[in-house]
């Protein structure tokens, strides 16, 4: 809306253009969820770590702390302060909540790495033996 609306026929007009511009917006939305690859591809952009000036809702560090936010007081209040007062609780619940926002992508691949190495290999899930049953693989050429 560029120009002032002064009398009945700017409100017309701008109606029409606003009823031009709904319509344009419809059969857009109507192409991002035509099919199910498309809806699979309006979900997949959406939640694409990409900048969201590219498309996307939310980044991969947005949602690990918009979920740490919530399983990290929660988790901490069922375990370690179970049978805390309710005082203790939200004592526990407001840093938790702050701590939260430490707690990114990397944080949590630097964790995981770091637990990889001090779980043994004996623990980790282990590889079927090869087995020779005398037939020779297939050769490249054939």
């Amino acid at each position: 809306m560029s120009e002032p609306i002064n009398n009945i026929n700017d409100l017309r007009n701008e109606i029409a253009r606003l009823r031009a511009v709904k319509n344009e917006q419809e059969a857009a939305i109507k192409e991002h969820f035509s099919s199910p690859s498309a809806i699979i591809s309006t979900v997949y952009s959406a939640f694409s770590g990409g900048d969201t000036a590219k498309g996307g809702f939310f980044k991969a560090d947005d949602m690990i702390s918009l979920v740490s936010r919530f399983v990290l007081p929660f988790a901490l209040n069922k375990t370690i302060f179970r049978s805390s007062n309710f005082i203790v609780k939200a004592i526990v619940g407001v840093l938790s909540q702050s701590a939260s926002g430490f707690i990114n992508e990397s944080t949590i691949a630097s964790v995981w790495d770091k637990l990889k190495t001090i779980i043994p290999q004996k623990w980790t899930k282990k590889s079927a033996k090869h087995v020779d049953y005398g037939i020779p693989p297939l050769s490249e050429s054939y």
